[in-house]
């Protein structure tokens, strides 16, 4: 059972943007929302509803206009960028539609990445990485460039690589979106284990199909939750 200490809570946040002439565009209008430590999470919604801007600041990529956020009890709403590096470095881990892999770089050296960031030496990098590839069961791809092996293999190495740090929360950005419906499953089935295990999951998406491994679903429109179901 999920934790009931909110890992993620926000505050009556809004996102604004921007535009030409001193307007601006408003991709999040006093959203509210708490999620707990060990929660599965899909947030939903059409194009424009605010999704992308949502995990953006849930993953300390962008900070609110307006409002709070707590992450872990701690008001990070105002934190410097260095701040913010620091907790996505150590406590979220992304997955996202595009894999961001170094195409001609091996699959252990991309997994290894994060590592880099956090200061840990050589041998401890390779230990870690080639555990979370034999967590995702492709450890026998590690010599392989990552331009080399299948979309379900590289989503793979992006899950492991997202993993290496021990984060607090997966974050996956519409993980399936360029798989095949057989390999999606793959991929959300072992999405489902991790939080099984414990691991707190956010997921975007936009797909029914891929909502229904979340235990709670989140659906936004204009910037606001219009619902919130646990199942």
């Amino acid at each position: 059972m999920p934790n009931k200490t909110p890992i993620i809570n926000l505050e009556n946040i809004t996102k604004k943007y921007p535009l030409a002439d001193d307007e601006f565009y408003q991709a999040l209008n006093g959203l509210t929302l708490k999620i707990n430590e060990g929660e599965f999470v899909a947030i939903m919604g059409p194009s424009g509803s605010g999704k992308s801007t949502l995990m953006h600041i849930m993953g300390a990529l962008d900070t609110p206009s307006t409002g709070k956020y707590f992450f872990k009890e701690k008001d990070i709403s105002s934190y410097t960028e260095d701040q913010l590096a620091e907790i996505r470095n150590k406590e979220i881990g992304f997955v996202f539609q595009s894999f961001n892999l170094l195409p001609r770089t091996t699959v252990l050296k991309n997994v290894e990445r994060p590592m880099l960031y956090g200061k840990i030496n050589p041998q401890e990098r390779t230990k870690r990485a080639m555990e979370a590839l034999d967590l995702v069961g492709i450890a026998d791809k590690a010599q392989n460039l990552s331009n080399h092996i299948s979309g379900g293999q590289i989503q793979r190495v992006a899950i492991a690589r997202a993993l290496v740090m021990d984060p607090s929360i997966l974050l996956a950005d519409e993980p399936t979106g360029n798989l095949d419906t057989k390999t999606s499953h793959e991929i959300m089935t072992y999405i489902k284990k991790l939080n099984d295990e414990g691991r707190t999951v956010i997921l975007i998406t936009h797909e029914d199909e891929i909502s229904k491994y979340a235990k709670r679903i989140i659906k936004l429109v204009d910037g606001k939750v219009v619902s919130d179901k646990r199942r």
